[in-house]
């Protein structure tokens, strides 16, 4: 009897200690998903921060291209007004591919293409997207670990019990895959 209950005990001891492990586990990677997350909106704020500037130092260089400037402040709208990640995947793939039309006009005039500043905001927006770019693969990587523990046996009981939810990754929408196509020619 006495072992029975000493076997018992430490049983249930041990699975509370696992529970406790398998729950802190969980909340961590939660927390590092989180601040990824976080990470991306930071670069994210810092990319929609240096749009006005080279919107306004194109501005007066390129009357003719009023639809250009007008698509790169719409997208950016979006993308600072999106409240989901897969909303502000989407937008931020618009935003994106609205820049790269921009910077593909911006080659078509000679006065735009020597101009310093445009050439700072230009190397500072590059810059900005190469940090983007890794913080999206932390926080996608990050996203793979959390949401595997959360599908192993034995912490997906915790995972359930306690009510953790899968993570959503950044993903590109299939749009904005493809090379976008830029015509030079029509003025």
């Amino acid at each position: 009897m006495y072992n029975a209950i000493t076997i018992l005990l430490v049983l249930i001891l041990t699975f509370m200690f696992w529970s406790v492990i398998a729950y802190n586990g969980l909340a961590t990677l939660r927390h590092h998903v989180k601040n990824a997350w976080q990470q991306i909106d930071v670069q994210l704020k810092r990319r929609a921060d240096l749009i006005p500037n080279l919107v306004s130092t194109v501005k007066g260089a390129m009357q003719f291209e009023k639809e250009t400037l007008a698509a790169v402040v719409e997208a950016r709208a979006m993308a600072v007004g999106a409240k989901t990640v897969g909303q502000r995947a989407t937008a931020e793939g618009a935003l994106s591919e609205a820049l790269g039309r921009l910077f593909a006009v911006v080659e078509s005039y000679p006065d735009l293409k020597s101009n310093k500043n445009i050439l700072q905001l230009q190397e500072e927006l590059t810059s900005t997207e190469n940090r983007i770019g890794y913080a999206r693969q932390l926080y996608n990587d990050l996203v793979r670990q959390f949401n595997t523990r959360q599908t192993l046996f034995p912490t997906l009981i915790i995972a359930s019990l306690l009510g953790f939810r899968q993570a959503e990754y950044f993903q590109a929408e299939a749009g904005d895959r493809a090379v976008p196509k830029v015509d030079l020619g029509a003025r």
